[in-house]
């Protein structure tokens, strides 16, 4: 099912002559074909952040943070349910009583009772005891009529959030948000947790200069939660620029320190992951799943319940749930995942050899909402096409809850924005980033919406045609199949989003292979130009998956194997070609 892709060779977009002269050529090649050109740009110290001046709203806000710390008041933290709102709500609720707030609490909207963010039925249940201070984590720049009703009750309320903002702004007493027109903080690319450390840490600079800290009360040390900026900056998919890859860093480091909250050394763990070598791929793959299960099928309090809990076992139970949520959350995605590949085979069938259209809009009313998003990037990773798969808002209702998931160049929000425009009414409400988004509309407005989505795509990339494109990193010569280069491209990293982890190929002679775990291919290759034999790991790839003869072309990462403390180098097999 995967589209025709051209595959060729990332290219240099700068010159190296000050990097240092002591960089492997190859690492040397990686760095300048991702923009780095000097040295200086290779420092993730604490001290290389960005300065928080220029964030607009962070001074009035954190003025108003620092009043309700130093005035006892109630302060409620309201986040997302996924894994950049939850370490983003556990962040701040640490931060605020790490400074002394003693009446500080949390709430976080149960997707299929209050849907996404700070909405008006969230805020009625605030009711009899509303807090003198609200704070949004990761949401809130679209909630206009949550906010409203928050103000009705007395509240004051700050946003903090990340997503792009529509129109109209809510009517908060501040809002932090990089994204908002006009802001001249330089990066736009913090995830909403990185949002809410930024206006935490000018609170604790604000408190300082007020002198309440003190020998009773003393000041901490917020990077001491810079594994939970780096956790949630990881999962919710942000690009890496170097801000952003600073905060990942210093976390990786604490969290390789044994430095961690217990509740991420404890998801490391149910990940059969060792923290002493915690890559930002972990973080991706086994931590934030498990994380993001409790805000897809339940309730994502228990997720942050998890990183807040102090004591190593509660942490583990806590994380031990999260676990089994996360099983039951992949049954299902494979269940939906196969039925949505069955709707495009059936619809490439129809259209008898003419090429999909420009986006695919998919929707079942037995799928689950908490799991579309999921599906959508794995359609759109096989048919490189914008996806859009649509789920019932609950069992039996006519509202549709969809995620959007787009390709490398193609602005997903505004291909939603033009719909909106150009049909309106048509969606109920939408939201999101350039590669991922939100929305709601009704059954019978699907259809309308799936025209006007291949019109809105063909309108948005204005003539520039969908690319199914891979780039790698060259090819390794036998020697660099080695612990030791593993190991310093592995110091390279933090890798992601827009920094994207090597990936690199070549022909190799395949000696042996067989299956492992029941669907992963093992092998055992050799380089064309000689060297020692290497292992090789292809998930979810059989036998015959490879090529007739005992040659084969691979593209892969490159690992390293720990295993009772040996160390051996390991393709990660992406692809296999002929």
């Amino acid at each position: 099912m995967m589209s025709e892709r051209k595959i060729r060779a990332r290219e240099a977009r700068g010159q190296a002559n000050d990097l240092p002269e002591n960089l492997h050529p190859v690492i040397r090649r990686i760095l300048l074909s991702r923009g780095i050109t000097r040295k200086e740009q290779l420092s993730l110290e604490l001290k290389d952040m960005l300065l928080p001046d220029s964030l607009g709203g962070i001074d009035q806000a954190a003025a108003m943070v620092a009043d309700a710390i130093c005035q006892d008041q109630s302060i409620l933290v309201v986040g997302d349910f996924d894994t950049d709102g939850a370490t983003g709500t556990a962040l701040a609720v640490l931060s605020l009583r790490a400074m002394g707030s003693t009446r500080v609490d949390f709430r976080v909207p149960n997707r299929f009772e209050f849907g996404y963010g700070l909405t008006v039925p969230l805020v009625e249940t605030l009711v009899d005891q509303p807090p003198e201070l609200l704070i949004t984590v990761d949401s809130g720049i679209s909630c206009i009529e949550g906010v409203a009703r928050a103000r009705e009750l007395g509240c004051q309320v700050i946003v903090t959030d990340h997503h792009l903002p529509g129109n109209v702004l809510p009517d908060a007493q501040a809002i932090v948000n990089p994204n908002c027109v006009g802001d001249e903080f330089p990066s736009k690319a913090m995830a909403g947790v990185g949002v809410v450390f930024y206006l935490l840490s000018r609170v604790r600079r604000l408190l300082h200069s007020r002198s309440w800290f003190n020998g009773v009360r003393p000041q901490p040390n917020l990077a001491q939660f810079l594994d939970l900026v780096a956790l949630g900056t990881v999962a919710d998919l942000v690009p890496l620029d170097r801000n952003n890859r600073v905060l990942v860093r210093q976390g990786l480091e604490r969290i390789r320190r044994g430095l961690a909250r217990p509740g991420l050394m404890a998801l490391l763990r149910l990940g059969k992951r060792d923290y002493r070598y915690c890559g930002a791929s972990d973080l991706g793959f086994a931590v934030g799943p498990r994380l993001n299960a409790a805000g897809r099928l339940e309730d994502m309090s228990t997720g942050i319940r998890c990183l807040l809990a102090d004591d190593p076992d509660e942490a583990m139970m806590l994380g031990q749930q999260l676990d089994q949520l996360n099983k039951q959350r992949r049954g299902m995605q494979e269940q939906m995942q196969s039925q949505a590949m069955d709707q495009v085979k059936n619809l490439l069938a129809a259209l008898d050899q003419r090429n999909l259209p420009p986006a695919l809009c998919l929707h079942d009313p037995s799928w689950h909402q908490g799991i579309v998003g999921l599906v959508a990037s794995r359609v759109k990773d096989s048919v490189h096409r914008p996806v859009v798969v649509f789920a019932p808002e609950a069992e039996g209702s006519e509202i549709l809850k969809g995620s959007a998931r787009s390709v490398r160049g193609l602005h997903i929000r505004d291909v939603l924005a033009y719909i909106d425009a150009h049909h309106p009414g048509l969606i109920t409400a939408f939201g999101g980033h350039a590669m991922a988004a939100g929305l709601s509309l009704s059954a019978k407005n699907l259809p309308e919406f799936e025209s006007g989505l291949c019109e809105a795509v063909t309108a948005v990339l204005d003539g520039a045609e969908l690319n199914g494109e891979v780039l790698t990193d060259g090819e390794l010569s036998a020697q660099d199949l080695s612990v030791p280069f593993a190991t310093a491209l592995e110091n390279t990293g933090p890798w992601g989003q827009r920094f994207p982890e090597p990936l690199f190929d070549g022909r190799f002679r395949v000696m042996d292979s067989r299956v492992v775990g029941g669907s992963h291919l093992k092998m055992i290759v050799q380089c064309l130009d000689g060297g020692e034999p290497v292992d090789a790991i292809a998930f979810n790839r059989l036998p015959e998956d490879l090529p007739t003869g005992n040659l084969a072309r691979l593209l892969y990462r490159l690992g390293i194997n720990r295993w009772r403390g040996e160390q051996s180098c390991q393709l990660i097999v992406e692809e296999i070609l002929s």
